[in-house]
């Protein structure tokens, strides 16, 4: 997905045998849930990338697939292959192990790599929670990595000692220079490049939309290999702007049941996501949203993407078409309104309905088959990703809240807050912080009233809004 590092952010990758913790630690130093966490080693095949700040600092962070050297497993060398790549890339390298296991021959066969790659190292003994389990890592010296910190990616124990000391051996970034030559003025300004993930589940027609997006655009298109073992990212630039679409087609796998593929759709659109800004959720018109649409797009929705839904087929429902073998959704729907002709403000409505909480994302009728619809995508990319993008400042922000009328939200007299002021902290996704009288989590109420206040105010259109409460004290 992403390529080398860029601009002069150093590079720091987390590696390991596979189960030690490293995508909770990955999560845990970017601050949020970037990586797929669970108890199955291995989990993680590819390499995610994320962001970190730290003491003013940012940091470029990779979590890799767990590495077993010499393992001739061809999955297992896949992931050994990914890791070695971010390996060439990292200024820096955090070795992950369990310290609640003891020593294993791969541990020491890693640990001699990393050692001759010449890179500052670090040892990372994780799964130290407790002050009991302090002295437990003092076996892991044997390594011959000479920095080593106990530390619990769970609860956050022990990283601030880690992260010091990986930035005491980073070189600090270059400041830029204030002087602009005649040649730099020259140079046209670098395109943004806006990463977008199309996801849906197996057979709604993602591969067709790819190939109508990338070959029939008026624009430079080029595949480039990405660092999942099926997919080819895809790059368009158009109108100064540069879109990298992630295609998480290919899923689906003879031989597989239809649970087994409705799995895969899941794990790998949530995957993809993690390297996405926006994503195309692909409904099947002729089928309507399942409760399979409604997973994947509430993980794009709880993972602060932005979202753009296609209704994809539309074609078929307007000319009244049946899946072959059975009849669909819509059909019956069509049927039972005496087939006059598909409505589209009605289907709108109830997909919306069964998508609550993506009442935010603009809707488009498309056909990827015959390209109906399709010239739409690129101009309503270009806005949510400037609406993504957008920044509010924070005198505008104040005078936005003098006119909001809190009392009108249906909130319990308890649980109601006194605001003082309101900021943006961040972007992509627009990231709103209240100062208030006391720290608690906000009523439902009050989160749903002030995101739809922000909304008339200020649109953000596509993208999910966060909104953080902060005691003022």
């Amino acid at each position: 997905m992403s390529g080398p590092a860029t601009g002069g952010v150093p590079t720091l990758a987390i590696v390991g045998r596979p189960n030690v913790g490293k995508s909770t630690l990955f999560n845990r130093v970017v601050g949020s849930r970037r990586a797929i966490v669970g108890d199955e080693p291995g989990i993680t095949r590819d390499r995610i990338y994320g962001e970190a700040e730290w003491r003013g600092r940012t940091l470029r962070i990779v979590d890799t697939g767990g590495i077993i050297p010499d393992d001739k497993d061809l999955m297992v060398a896949e992931i050994f292959r990914q890791a070695r790549v971010a390996l060439d890339e990292a200024d820096a390298v955090v070795m992950v192990v369990d310290g609640r296991s003891e020593i294993a021959a791969p541990d020491l066969e890693l640990a001699r790599l990393l050692i001759r790659s010449g890179k500052p190292l670090f040892l990372a003994v994780n799964k130290m929670d407790t002050d009991k389990q302090q002295g437990l890592p003092g076996e892991f010296y044997r390594l011959g990595i000479r920095r080593l910190f106990p530390v619990s990616a769970e609860n956050g124990r022990g990283l601030d000692e880690l992260l010091d000391a990986v930035l005491e051996a980073l070189p600090r970034q270059k400041e830029a220079s204030t002087e602009v030559t005649e040649a730099t003025e020259n140079q046209p300004e670098a395109a943004v490049e806006t990463k977008v993930a199309i996801i849906g589940h197996p057979n709604v027609g993602k591969s067709t939309l790819l190939n109508r997006l990338t070959g029939t655009a008026r624009a430079i298109v080029s595949p480039i290999p990405g660092t999942t073992r099926d997919a080819v990212d895809e790059i368009v630039e158009l109108n100064g702007g540069r879109f990298r679409f992630i295609d998480t087609a290919g899923i689906r796998r003879k031989g597989k049941t239809h649970l087994m593929a409705e799995k895969l759709s899941v794990v790998m659109a949530r995957k993809h996501l993690e390297a996405a800004d926006i994503a195309l959720l692909v409904i099947d018109a002729t089928e309507g949203v399942s409760a399979l649409d409604a997973a994947i797009a509430g993980y794009a929705h709880e993972s602060g993407r932005s979202i753009i839904v296609l209704v994809n087929k539309w074609d078929l429902v307007t000319s009244g078409h049946k899946k072959a073998g059975r009849e669909s959704k819509a059909s019956r729907m069509q049927e039972q309104e005496s087939k006059r002709p598909a409505d589209r403000a009605a289907y709108e409505q109830r997909l919306r309905d069964a998508l609550k909480f993506l009442s935010y994302a603009p809707v488009l009728f498309i056909s990827a088959e015959t390209g109906k619809g399709t010239e739409k995508i690129f101009p309503l990319l270009e806005e949510v990703a400037a609406e993504r993008r957008k920044r509010i400042p924070t005198a505008e922000m104040n005078r936005f809240l003098q006119q909001v009328d809190f009392d009108r939200a249906s909130v319990p007299a308890r649980q109601r807050v006194r605001i003082y002021y309101m900021t943006q902290a961040s972007v992509a996704p627009p990231t709103f912080v209240l100062f208030t009288n006391r720290k608690v989590k906000l009523h439902f109420s009050y989160e749903r009233f002030l995101e739809n206040q922000l909304r008339r105010a200020f649109e953000f259109v596509g993208t999910p809004i966060w909104i953080k409460n902060r005691a003022r004290d």
